[in-house]
């Protein structure tokens, strides 16, 4: 008798792959000083509202949370100036990604990524046993005009990652105009912008409003894991038109955002000096990593996110190992298929100046 087979739609799946963990790099290496630069994490920790939120919160935990996160989404509909039917919230943006794919794929539809984008886009086509149409980046920004050339009647959802993980790259107001011009009706454009906030660029779009102006195939998907330093409590969010929504209504977990993340994600939207905080510590430090990569004569790709894409050559794999043996986690960046690439989140100032001397180190 044969073995119970998985579905097909795996058959071609690469799993996610996270970044090490503290605990097994000191493990593994036998470290305790472990400085973690892989997952694009604040490193100035949580938002302090957010954590007295969560303090407050800890009593209740015996109780199940509000399955319609109501409270959340009034917040979150008032922040952004929308309606709160326009806003879904998530186990992370992962979570609502992972919504859209299971509410709007069926076998044999197409989906168009840029190439190399955020991993779990493909992940989830091949769970949902469609098609992954991969359109190669262009200078390292994703290509809309290619993609818009690649919807065919089969084509279902776009993902377009503004600003893009891995490159940090963005796309402008007028050419997202463009793109969306070129749309069809039957296609759904996916704005995943979870590092939205670190973006300070004039031609940046304003995605949300196609959704303020009604247009029914446009979903904006954020985040509060890295701008509120929420990674682990898993928080994000969509919006969209309600009839956009109504189906990702109706696959999602019952109980999706726990209580800790909704009580936490109230409370870190009126956490403006943390947000600016946040931000001022990213621009600093991204200037602080990218002169210093240069002077040690490598490259880096211009960035509007919480990390760098540093361009270290053929034996990136080798530096980033003799990185891990000097207590620096930085992300490898053969998954994405740019195998002489290493990116790295931004950090504090001493946690940059350690891994500029790591690096130093690591590449003689």
């Amino acid at each position: 008798m044969s073995p119970v087979q998985p579905q097909r739609g795996l058959t071609h799946l690469r799993p996610y792959v996270p970044g090490k963990p503290i605990e097994e790099v000191q493990r593994e290496y036998g470290l305790t000083d472990v400085v973690k630069m892989a997952s694009n994490e604040n490193p100035l920790g949580p938002s302090p509202r957010a954590m007295r939120a969560l303090a407050e919160e800890v009593p209740r935990l015996h109780l199940y949370p509000d399955s319609d996160s109501y409270e959340l989404r009034h917040a979150l509909a008032r922040h952004l100036g929308v309606q709160p039917e326009q806003v879904i919230a998530g186990n992370g943006a992962d979570g609502v990604i992972v919504q859209t794919c299971l509410a709007y794929l069926d076998d044999g539809d197409e989906v168009i990524v840029g190439h190399p984008s955020f991993s779990l886009y493909e992940i989830y086509t091949h769970v949902m046993r469609a098609r992954l149409v991969p359109v190669p980046l262009r200078d390292y920004r994703l290509d809309l005009e290619g993609m818009a050339a690649a919807i065919t009647e089969r084509t279902k959802i776009i993902f377009v990652c503004n600003p893009n993980n891995p490159t940090g790259t963005i796309v402008t107001a007028d050419e997202v105009s463009a793109f969306m011009a070129r749309v069809p009706d039957h296609v759904l454009v996916v704005f995943d912008e979870a590092y939205y906030e670190f973006v300070h660029a004039d031609n940046f779009p304003d995605t949300l409003t196609y959704v303020r102006e009604g247009r029914d195939n446009v979903l904006v998907i954020r985040t509060f894991s890295k701008i509120y330093g929420l990674a682990g409590v898993r928080l994000g969010y969509g919006v969209a038109q309600p009839e956009v929504l109504a189906p990702l209504l109706k696959v999602k977990e019952p109980f999706a955002v726990n209580r800790l993340a909704q009580a936490a994600g109230i409370a870190a939207l009126e956490d403006d000096g943390f947000l600016e905080a946040t931000i001022a510590a990213t621009v600093n430090g991204r200037q602080v990593i990218c002169r210093g990569v240069q002077r040690l004569g490598l490259s880096c790709i211009p960035s509007h996110t919480n990390f760098v894409l540093v361009r270290i050559g053929p034996h990136a794999g080798e530096v980033a190992r003799r990185l891990l043996e000097r207590g620096i986690i930085v992300r490898p960046c053969d998954i994405y298929d740019l195998p002489e690439f290493l990116r790295i989140t931004i950090g504090t100032p001493a946690q940059n100046a350690r891994f500029l001397a790591a690096l130093e180190e690591a590449l003689k």
